[in-house]
C-alpha cells in the first residue's frame, strides 16, 4: 500500500470563552490557518486538491459548509474543493484519517485536513437546540433510540461520571491529574514548547494596539490543588468539577498530507510517516470509554505493544477519560500528554484533532523521539487513533 506523510502541521494558541479570538469568525480563523500549513510546506496553494475540515457545531457562523468558507477566506485559489465533516470531538483527527486514506488509495497526493471551533461565536447545543426553538421536531434522538437505550438522552458529562465510578477515580485523584495538565502546560509554554507550532493571530488588545495571539489562554498559571478543590462539583455526589474538564475554546488546526509522489515532486520534507489509522464504535451512553478498546486495536493491527510508543496524546475531554486509559492500556504516564492537554489548553472540539497531532508531531521531534499515538474520545461512543511515525 502507499505511504502516507504529514509535511506541515500548525495551530492557532487556544482562546478562552469570550476571550482573545472572540471577534475572529471562525472562517477567517481556519482560512488563516490553511494559509499557514500551506506556506510552512513550501507548496502552491493550487497543489492541493482537496480541504477536508472538521467542525462540530456546523450552525451559525459555522454553517453553510464551514471547510469552502475557510477556503474562500484563506488565500487558496477557488480551485482547491472542501468537505466539512462531523465525528463530534475527533472530527478533524477523522478528517486526517481521511485524507491519509485518500492519498493511500493513490486517488489524491496532496490533501489538507483541518478543524476549527468557536465555541465563543457556536456556542455547544446552538444547532440541537434550533428545532426546538422553531418549534418543529424533537431533537437529535428519536423515541425508538432512547427506548433502545433506556435514556432520555446522551450526555458527556453523565459518561465521564460513569467513568469515574467504573474505574474509581476519586475527586482528588481526578484533582491532582487536572492539576498537573495546567503544571505541564505552563513549563511548556514557558520553555517555548509551543511556539514552533502555534500560527500567530493578530487581535486587538484592551488599550486597542493590534497584537499577536501567540500563547493558550486557559492556563492557570496558579493553579494550587487548593484552588482545584474549591471548584464546585458538576453533580451533587459526584466527582467531576469544571476543573477536571476540558476547557471551552476557540481555535483551529490543520496539518497537510502528501504521498511519496509528492514529496518528490514538490521537493517537500516530511516531518512524520502515517503508520495506523483506527476507529472504532461502542457503548453511547458512557461514550468516553472507546479510546481503551480502540487503542488496542490500534497497536494489534499495527503489531505493536504500547511500550513501543514513546509519547501519547490521550485528549482530556474530561480527567477519567487519560486516567482510565493509562489504567487498561498500561501506559507511561509520563510519556502522557507531556505539555499538558485539554484541561489547561482547552478543546476545540472540531479542531481539536489536527491540533493534539501538531503538538504531538512538535513533542516528539523536541524529544528526538520517534513513535506516536493519538486518540480520542467522541459523542455517540466513537474514538479515533492515529500512529505516526517521526522521520
Amino acid at each position: 500500500m502507499a505511504e502516507a506523510y504529514i509535511v506541515s502541521a500548525g495551530r492557532t494558541a487556544g482562546g478562552r470563552r469570550g476571550g482573545k479570538l472572540k471577534d475572529w469568525h471562525p472562517a477567517d480563523l481556519a482560512g488563516k490557518v490553511l494559509d499557514a500549513v500551506v506556506e510552512r510546506a513550501g507548496i502552491d496553494g493550487a497543489a492541493v486538491e482537496d480541504v477536508i475540515m472538521g467542525c462540530v457545531i456546523q450552525a451559525g457562523e459555522q454553517s453553510g459548509h464551514i471547510g469552502r468558507s475557510a477556503v474562500m477566506a484563506s488565500s487558496l485559489p477557488d480551485s482547491v474543493p472542501a468537505v466539512s465533516i462531523d465525528r463530534q470531538c475527533g472530527s478533524s483527527q477523522q478528517a486526517m484519517q481521511f485524507a491519509a486514506q485518500a492519498v493511500m488509495s493513490g486517488t489524491q497526493d496532496i490533501v489538507l485536513a483541518a478543524g476549527v471551533e468557536s465555541m465563543t461565536r457556536v456556542p455547544m447545543g446552538l444547532a440541537s437546540s434550533a428545532p426546538a426553538q422553531l418549534g418543529i421536531g424533537i431533537g437529535p434522538w428519536s423515541q425508538k433510540i432512547k427506548d433502545r437505550y433506556g435514556v432520555q438522552g446522551f450526555s458527556q458529562f453523565v459518561g465521564a461520571g460513569m467513568m469515574a465510578q467504573k474505574y474509581g477515580f476519586s475527586r482528588e485523584q481526578l484533582d491532582a491529574f487536572s492539576l498537573e495538565s495546567h503544571r505541564r502546560a505552563a513549563a511548556a509554554t514557558q520553555a517555548g514548547a509551543f511556539d514552533e507550532e502555534i500560527v500567530p493571530i493578530e487581535i486587538v488588545d484592551e488599550e486597542g494596539n493590534t497584537v499577536l495571539h501567540l500563547h493558550d489562554e486557559g492556563i492557570r498559571y496558579d493553579a494550587t490543588p487548593e484552588s482545584m478543590a474549591s471548584v464546585k462539583l458538576l453533580q451533587e455526589g459526584g466527582v467531576l468539577t469544571a476543573a477536571s474538564a476540558s476547557q471551552i475554546c476557540d481555535g483551529a488546526s490543520g496539518v497537510l498530507i502528501v504521498s511519496e509522489r509528492a514529496l518528490k515532486d514538490h521537493g517537500l520534507t516530511p516531518l512524520a510517516r502515517i503508520h495506523n489509522l483506527t476507529v472504532t464504535a461502542g457503548d453511547p451512553v458512557i461514550m468516553l470509554e472507546e479510546p481503551l478498546p480502540a487503542t488496542q486495536r490500534a497497536l494489534a493491527r499495527a503489531g505493536m505493544k504500547i511500550e513501543d510508543i514513546d509519547l501519547y496524546e490521550v485528549n482530556e475531554a474530561f480527567a477519567p477519560v487519560p486516567l482510565a486509559w493509562l489504567q487498561v492500556i498500561g501506559g507511561d504516564h509520563d510519556r502522557l500528554n507531556v505539555n499538558g492537554g485539554a484541561i489547561a489548553l482547552g478543546h476545540p472540539l472540531g479542531a481539536s484533532g489536527t491540533k493534539l497531532m501538531t503538538t504531538l508531531l512538535h513533542a516528539l521531534k523536541a524529544r528526538g523521539k520517534k513513535w506516536g499515538l493519538q486518540t480520542m474520545c467522541e459523542g455517540g461512543g466513537i474514538a479515533n487513533v492515529t500512529i505516526v511515525e517521526r522521520l
